[in-house]
């Protein structure tokens, strides 16, 4: 690895970020409840609200560098009743970079971010139930599991997934 580093997705990276995404959903459909097919005939400009807008709190990128190989996206809750919660989302990590630490610094700066931001009290997330290395990440993060959603992702070829629901209390 040239050098890592993570900073917050830029316009100039979006094109990159469709490319890591579109193969990460290609390659791990059961990691997903977005689908390729669908996904690759997306424009552009429709990533956009990923850099920011009013539910969109962020979304980091992780570069070695230069090139984008990582992303995770923080989106918080628009309804003033709700607004203390974020949901993180689309944690992916290319398949040549796994296994380094990548998704972890992803999340470990994503948290930070979070501490900071005022208003927040927790962050949730979703994960497929069978993803046993993304579990014992978010486990050693903070994440308790609250719940498990049955059923939660149809796979073309007939495999159900069940998708675990997790918390991280950023305060009280």
């Amino acid at each position: 690895m040239a050098e890592l580093s993570i900073r917050p997705m830029l316009e100039p990276d979006l094109l990159a970020y469709k490319a890591l995404r579109d193969s990460m959903l290609a390659a791990h459909p059961e990691a997903f409840t977005s689908d390729a097919e669908t996904e690759s005939q997306r424009d552009l400009a429709s990533y956009r609200s990923r850099l920011t807008s009013n539910t969109t709190l962020f979304t980091l990128v992780a570069l070695d560098g230069g090139r984008l190989i990582g992303a995770l996206t923080c989106e918080r809750e628009p309804r003033r009743k709700v607004q203390h919660i974020a949901h993180l989302v689309g944690m992916m990590v290319g398949d040549s970079h796994r296994g380094r630490g990548i998704g972890r610094a992803l999340l470990a700066d994503t948290l930070e971010r979070l501490h900071a931001t005022p208003g927040l009290a927790q962050v949730t997330l979703s994960v497929t139930a069978t993803n046993q290395t993304a579990v014992g990440l978010y486990e050693s993060q903070g994440f308790e599991r609250y719940g498990r959603l049955p059923d939660a992702i149809r796979l073309p070829d007939g495999r159900r997934l069940d998708k675990l629901l997790m918390l991280r209390r950023l305060q009280d």
